[in-house]
């Protein structure tokens, strides 16, 4: 089995599927405020990364993805709202409007954060990382002094998270407010990556594990991890949205410049 980087695997899964996602709606949504992509997008690269490079031209033919992303419109009480941060991450507030709860999944700054609280009037009560990367953490210390709120990450990474109160390892559950969040083990990017999936609102926050055309880098963790990561999430409900970390369906310049190479 060949394992790529997420650069590599994004030109080839874009270079053998130009045709076909132009056919399904290749969507992209940067004005909105709620962004996200559906379970459906996981089958394609769990089957490309279990095929060796030769088979892969073959294999893109019998992809079906439904959708790549989608607006999601939430049933329950809890409304997410994308932030977008730095150059190309995506934080995510949560707010319950029973309770008026408000936590932010992985602040990269926390300006765009604040600015965002304070057009909605919104206190900070808890702020939720997926893993130690200054780029999901660097809003932590600003926020949590100014709003008083509760850092939230795994036990793996507690001593890697800036100002981290509350520790929660694989498999156990947490209340954000009326909604049962359960913690999942996601590493492969990191030793120490999680992912919080709120079943009543079908929806996952995977950080750097999953994104809507790649998945994440091998940066400390091995490829079975992230194969075993991503089954994970592939074995949700197949209406659950997925939260990346990152937008990179834009394609960035960098990977704009490996598409320009031959192969």
């Amino acid at each position: 089995m060949f394992v790529f980087s997420s650069v590599e695997f994004l030109t080839l899964f874009m270079k053998r599927n130009e045709n076909m996602m132009v056919r399904s709606g290749l969507c992209v949504w940067p004005g909105n405020r709620q962004l996200c992509i559906r379970k459906g997008l996981v089958y394609g690269f769990m089957h490309l990364l279990s095929i060796p490079f030769k088979t892969l031209r073959g294999a893109s033919r019998s992809l079906r993805v439904a959708e790549f992303c989608s607006v999601s419109n939430m049933s329950s009480s809890l409304q997410i709202e994308l932030v977008s941060c730095l150059g190309d991450n995506y934080a995510y507030l949560l707010h319950d409007v029973d309770t008026g709860t408000v936590g932010v999944v992985d602040p990269s700054e926390a300006v765009p954060i604040i600015d965002a609280l304070s057009r909605r009037n919104w206190n900070l009560t808890y702020i939720l990382n997926t893993h130690h990367h200054h780029d999901h953490t660097g809003g932590n210390a600003e926020l949590k002094a100014r709003y008083g709120a509760k850092v939230i990450g795994s036990g793996i990474d507690k001593d890697r998270i800036p100002g981290i109160d509350i520790v929660l390892n694989d498999g156990e559950k947490w209340m954000f407010a009326g909604h049962e969040v359960h913690v999942m083990e996601t590493p492969g990017y990191t030793r120490g990556h999680i992912s919080f999936y709120f079943p009543g609102s079908r929806a996952i926050f995977t950080g750097d594990t999953l994104f809507s055309l790649s998945c994440g880098k091998l940066l400390e963790g091995t490829p079975e991890q992230m194969l075993s990561s991503l089954q994970r999430i592939m074995s949700l409900p197949d209406d659950t949205n997925i939260y990346c970390g990152h937008e990179y369906t834009l394609i960035p310049r960098m990977m704009h410049f490996r598409l320009m190479q031959p192969m």
